[in-house]
């Protein structure tokens, strides 16, 4: 059975669905069990697409209606019309933002946040990969800048990050720490000292939440504030994977739609 965690500051919106889908009630086998959403990874396709079937037919939607980008970590944003690049020609881009009824935003993570938005009065939806480098880039700003262009007030949009990796689980290396401090001293916040010398142990779900409330949104919600690292039997987690060894790791589904 699908394992789907909902934030009330969504569901207060009638109009919009949306959910943060766990790892369980799939198909795939191995380091992929069992929901694995990712195309990315090297599990077998047909198993990536029963997955993401299964959360189609959560919703009510036939698996057309679903709509994803090629995740590349930048800050590039895409208005969606309709659903209808296919998996091979999807675009690169780490965002989407609609007022298209019934097509399913989505994307798959393993520790990055995946930060759904919507403005309750005009309709309009959108949806950021925010891992470091997007959040960094502004990803979360030119995607409200995207949504504001379709007519959305920024005053009525409330925002809800998934559950990804939290600060106990993400040690940096001070090169890292640098290059955060270059942009701003104000981001000392975000980390504090690792046990190791010359490493930090850094906040991205605190950062990300930040940025976010600098753009003076309704609401900003972090009800789901679950570690990707630590759950291991409910999400899938690419830093885990890494001090492992797998080889590879999947990904969990993020999704907000227009009824």
């Amino acid at each position: 059975m699908l394992e789907v965690i909902h934030d009330p500051s969504l569901q207060k919106i009638p109009e919009v669905g949306h959910g943060f889908f766990t790892r369980k009630g799939g198909v795939s086998q191995g380091h992929y069990k069992t929901l694995n959403c990712a195309f990315a990874s090297q599990d077998d396709p047909e198993s990536v697409r029963e997955n993401r079937r299964r959360v189609m037919v959560y919703f009510g939607y036939p698996l057309g209606a679903l709509t994803t980008v090629r995740n590349v970590h930048g800050n590039q944003v895409m208005i969606v019309e309709d659903s209808g690049w296919t998996e091979e020609q999807k675009p690169e881009a780490d965002a989407m933002v609609t007022q298209q009824k019934n097509i399913v935003l989505a994307s798959d993570s393993a520790d990055c946040p995946i930060v759904l938005f919507a403005d309750e009065q005009t309709r309009v939806i959108g949806l950021a990969h925010a891992g470091w480098r997007s959040a960094v880039n502004g990803i979360l700003e030119a995607t409200l800048e995207k949504m504001v262009s379709l007519g959305a007030n920024l005053q009525h949009v409330s925002a809800a990050i998934s559950p990804c990796i939290h600060q106990e689980s993400y040690e940096v290396s001070l090169d890292f720490y640098q290059q955060f401090l270059e942009h701003g001293t104000q981001n000392k916040q975000f980390f504090k000292p690792s046990v190791r010398e010359q490493h930090f142990m850094f906040a991205l779900p605190e950062y990300v939440r930040s940025r976010l409330q600098t753009c003076q949104l309704k609401s900003i919600s972090m009800y789901a504030a679950l570690n990707t690292y630590t759950d291991e039997q409910r999400f899938f987690s690419c830093r885990r994977a890494t001090h492992r060894g797998e080889p590879d790791f999947g990904g969990h589904f993020s999704c907000i739609f227009m009824k």
